[in-house]
């Protein structure tokens, strides 16, 4: 009796779409990095990427809680000696807002070529239009806590 895994043609990946306007940052990019890893599927192995796709749209309407958007510092390097570059959250969600989303899923992945892949599955946009409506995407439910 042998332990039986899911076949590369036997991968199916979905596309979902999720809404960040309202929800807390660290809070939706846990649940989008389930879905990239595929750990809400029975066939999920960690060595293999069987998660689906995912399109995170309104990402300049994302919540920070606390003090973190005057206080969140993003690094960058520009590959020339010297050429750190930092800037805080409120800067970066001016400039790039699909960068608050993308770093911080991107920290919740495996740092390896599984966990590249992996990223490479997720589209963010800082409006409410993305180019995918070809690969009909369903929306993704995020859990919410009930309010006390």
């Amino acid at each position: 009796m042998g332990t039986t895994f899911v076949k590369q043609n036997d991968i199916h990946r979905a596309w979902h779409v999720v809404d960040a306007e309202g929800q807390v940052l660290g809070r939706l990019a846990s649940r989008i990095a389930r879905v990239l890893t595929g750990k809400d599927k029975p066939s999920y192995a960690p060595f293999l990427d069987t998660g689906d796709h995912v399109i995170v749209i309104n990402a300049k309407k994302v919540i920070l809680t606390g003090n973190k958007e005057r206080d969140k510092v993003y690094f960058r390097h520009t590959g020339y000696p010297g050429g750190i570059r930092d800037s805080r959250a409120e800067e970066v969600r001016t400039q790039h807002p699909e960068r608050l989303i993308e770093a911080a899923v991107r920290g919740m992945l495996p740092k390896n070529r599984v966990g590249r892949a992996q990223f490479k599955k997720l589209k963010v946009y800082p409006g409410a239009e993305y180019p995918h409506e070809a690969q009909q995407p369903t929306p993704l439910e995020l859990r919410t806590r009930a309010p006390r």
